[in-house]
């Protein structure tokens, strides 16, 4: 018998995430690794400086020790921005899209799966430049911090699973 009432099951069946994805920008140099290359530097510039040190020019010492601190400096921005990140999820009912940003601010965009086309820029020579989301005149670039490739598999899997929802799960 088909009642015209929707169970609580059904309302969780098509709110029920059927694409999900993370997207963080890539770091290559693990927290251990920034750790061993700060005292590499640090042991370079003292090494270098003695000379200077014992020649009676200590003054130069002060630029070792401004270019050890510049670096500290521009790899601990360059981790705090790698905090940031991007939460991509699909239902049958709507598709979220969060972005954080490293000081913590969040925007959010809520799409209807339906009405919602993800756009590929792609480059001949270097592959998948540039993924959208595209819905009722609203644009969205995701995935930003992927490389080509990975936008590309990215592009894939999320066409994939839109195309299902579309279809009707």
């Amino acid at each position: 018998m088909v009642s015209g009432k929707a169970t609580f099951e059904d309302v969780e069946r098509f709110d029920r995430p059927v694409f999900s994805a993370v997207i963080r920008p890539h770091r290559s140099l693990g927290p251990k690794g920034f750790r061993i290359m700060m005292i590499l530097l640090c042991l370079t510039s003292i090494v270098a400086s003695l000379p200077f040190v014992i020649l009676g020019f200590w003054p130069i010492v002060g630029f070792f020790g401004l270019d050890f601190l510049g670096l500290y400096i521009a790899f601990r921005i360059n981790y705090r921005q790698g905090e940031s990140f991007e939460l991509l999820e699909l239902s049958p009912v709507r598709l979220l899209l969060r972005k954080i940003s490293h000081r913590g601010e969040v925007r959010e965009w809520r799409f209807n799966p339906l009405w919602t086309r993800l756009d590929r820029e792609v480059d001949d020579e270097f592959g998948v430049q540039e993924l959208t989301l595209n819905s009722r005149g609203e644009h969205v670039v995701i995935a930003h911090d992927l490389s080509p490739p990975e936008r590309e598999s990215f592009a894939d899997a999320f066409g994939r699973a839109l195309s299902d929802v579309k279809r009707g799960y």
